[in-house]
């Protein structure tokens, strides 16, 4: 069986919403997950998270297609309707219309959950009257009893040992037809969904459907109100039990006083309401010394079951003014006769403990939590509820059991936005004084590029007319920069690359060079000891090479020279390459931020060279 609800993760946008409402902290956010999710265990089927989503991402347990097996059935198909259809279907101008719209999905029979109601109010009045010193919280709400069952269960044995009126009719509806009739709810609660689970035999429910859905079937089925007759509800007809959808219309019906002096029931409704309503029954019952009439939501007629956006006092309205209508020619007589006929049904119920309360954590873990959010050393028992928790503190609990996590805290996540805002108005500040000075050397950053371009294009230039091979290469052994008689030194197969790849640049010296050759680059790396003068073979040449530091750990170039080629004009070499240096030094020292470590490396790069040159000229 599914869970009540459910979170699609896909729709999920982490709004937290869902979190804020629940009041069982049945919804648990975990780090780095990015979507919310329901614990099935710790729900109670509330519906408060159903209606707040802003993306549609929760939905409860779906009955439609249930519904449509059922009525597919040979068995008698009843539906039992709550009552606050009165404050739903207002657009349904006669109740009866109604009545012949569900018969024309395939019911047998439609019956009111008043009757029952009826019953149940009585049963009330009976045993809250022969007091004997126990007080007790009524069960006609499923979610009340599912919250006492799960997070109050020392409360458990001063539950109103009495079915619901939902279970009672099904209970009525089963004796008048048969066992074996199939039974569907139509009402406004979602959690009427699992109570039908919990009971068999006589009081068994096959199928609950809310109003919503109910509604979704009329329009699969294309049934509207001008297509039909009228037909009446079938028989046993409801009395003040039609006041049910009210948070106190069951005292009504029951004949209980309600008198603020003489009375001694209280009736709360809302989900607030009932947690303080239930945390001080069980802290002061001793001084409140009164029974408790308890519902989740503002009363039935606003179940997470009904259409969104309905206004509570009209819906109250609606639904009393039905009543009155119905009352003018009620036939009390004959209702008191079918209320004897099936007083004598058992309708006890026993309810058991599915305690889900979680332990909490230790004092050092919660204090630990309250000062990554700063709250340590706050007043932490106030707090803003954005979190959806009433304090700080047990927001910071929450989060320790891993049901919640900090960026939660509106507190922390605005101090986080704002320091953040902080830090990015400084930096927009030297921003704009980085983009002034900018602007201000704008013209002379443009006259100074060019002037770098034509330097640079000057050194690759005397680069590419040197003789000797030049390779340069970075500490993967990768080739930065390499001049034309390196790659006539390699070969053919070198050639073939330098057309992919001019220059060879970004090729592995590794697949050009022999080990020898290319480990003595490794060395140099590593040690930065430069080689000078060493001869080597590749192929059937005989080269002579000098390989030097260019960036230290960094950056290596070597130079080559073909032993058996014509002697090198040493000094017209050296000359050429003193008077580029001497010519481009003052401006490459200028436009030096422009080229960084290039010009550096280029520098290093030609006095490397002339140096190699000056050392083979004095060998020679």
């Amino acid at each position: 069986m599914k869970p009540i609800v459910q979170i699609i993760k896909d729709k999920c946008n982490l709004s937290y919403s869902c979190v804020r409402v629940c009041p069982v902290n049945a919804i648990e956010v975990k780090v780095n997950v990015d979507y919310a999710h329901v614990v099935p265990d710790r729900c109670i089927g509330c519906g408060q998270c159903t209606s707040v989503c802003p993306e549609g991402a929760i939905v409860y347990r779906d009955s439609k297609q249930e519904t449509k097996d059922i009525l597919k059935s040979k068995n008698k198909k009843i539906a039992i309707v709550a009552p606050s259809i009165s404050g739903e279907f207002h657009d349904i101008t006669d109740y009866r219309k109604f009545v012949q719209m569900i018969k024309h999905l395939g019911f047998d029979y439609v019956n009111e959950v008043s009757f029952g109601a009826d019953i149940i109010a009585l049963k009330y009045a009976e045993f809250l009257n022969d007091f004997k010193g126990k007080y007790y919280i009524s069960t006609a709400c499923p979610v009340v009893v599912q919250y006492i069952q799960k997070f109050q269960p020392k409360l458990i044995d001063n539950l109103v040992p009495l079915v619901s009126p939902m279970i009672a009719t099904a209970k009525v509806v089963r004796k008048l037809y048969g066992d074996n009739s199939k039974v569907v709810y139509l009402g406004p609660c979602i959690e009427s969904k699992n109570e039908a689970l919990d009971l068999s035999e006589n009081g068994k429910i096959d199928s609950v459907l809310t109003f919503q859905e109910l509604r979704e079937l009329f329009d699969e089925f294309k049934i509207a109100e001008k297509q039909l007759e009228y037909s009446d509800f079938d028989s046993p007809i409801g009395y003040k039990g039609s006041l049910f959808p009210i948070a106190n219309g069951l005292l009504q019906a029951a004949g209980i006083s309600e008198d603020l002096l003489s009375g001694n029931v209280i009736t709360a409704e809302g989900k607030f309401n009932v947690l303080n309503a239930t945390k001080q029954f069980y802290q002061d019952i001793e001084t409140i010394k009164k029974h408790f009439n308890l519902y989740f939501c503002e009363g039935c007629l606003m179940g997470p079951g009904t259409t969104k956006g309905g206004e509570k006092f009209i819906r109250r309205t609606r639904v009393t003014d039905y009543a009155n209508k119905r009352l003018r020619d009620f036939d009390y007589n004959k209702w008191e006769t079918e209320i004897k006929r099936y007083w004598d049904i058992d309708y006890s119920r026993v309810f058991k403990e599915n305690d889900q309360r979680i332990e909490t954590p230790t004092e050092e873990k919660i204090q630990e939590i309250l000062k990554v959010i700063g709250k340590q050393g706050q007043d932490c028992d106030l707090g803003c509820n954005a979190c959806g928790y009433n304090t700080c503190r047990e927001f910071a609990i929450a989060v320790a059991k891993g049901l919640a996590k900090v960026d939660m805290c509106l507190t922390f996540s605005l101090k986080n936005r704002q320091d953040y805002i902080k830090a990015l108005r400084t930096t927009n500040e030297k921003l704009a004084q980085t983009q002034k000075a900018l602007k201000d050397s704008e013209q002379f950053a443009l006259k100074e590029k060019e002037l770098a371009q034509e330097a640079s294009d000057t050194v690759s230039s005397l680069l590419q007319k040197l003789p000797s091979g030049l390779v340069i290469v970075d500490k993967e052994l990768k080739i930065v920069q390499s001049n034309n008689s390196f790659i006539n030194l390699l070969g053919e197969e070198a050639h073939a690359i330098d057309e992919v790849i001019p220059g060879l640049v970004g090729a592995d010296l590794k697949s050009l060079l022999p080990f020898n050759i290319y480990n003595l680059f490794s060395n140099v790396l590593s040690t930065a000891n430069n080689i000078h003068n060493r001869d080597v073979h590749i192929d059937e040449k005989l080269l002579n090479m000098s390989v030097f530091v260019i960036k230290k750990g960094k950056i290596v170039g070597a130079v080559f020279r073909d032993m058996f080629s014509p002697e090198v004009r040493t000094e017209e070499v050296i000359k050429r390459v003193t008077d580029v240096i001497d010519k481009n030094l003052a401006m490459v020292q200028k436009i030096g931020f422009l080229l960084g470590e290039g010009a550096s490396e280029t520098e290093q790069m030609l006095n490397s060279i002339i140096e190699l040159y000056k050392i083979n000229k004095k060998k020679t």
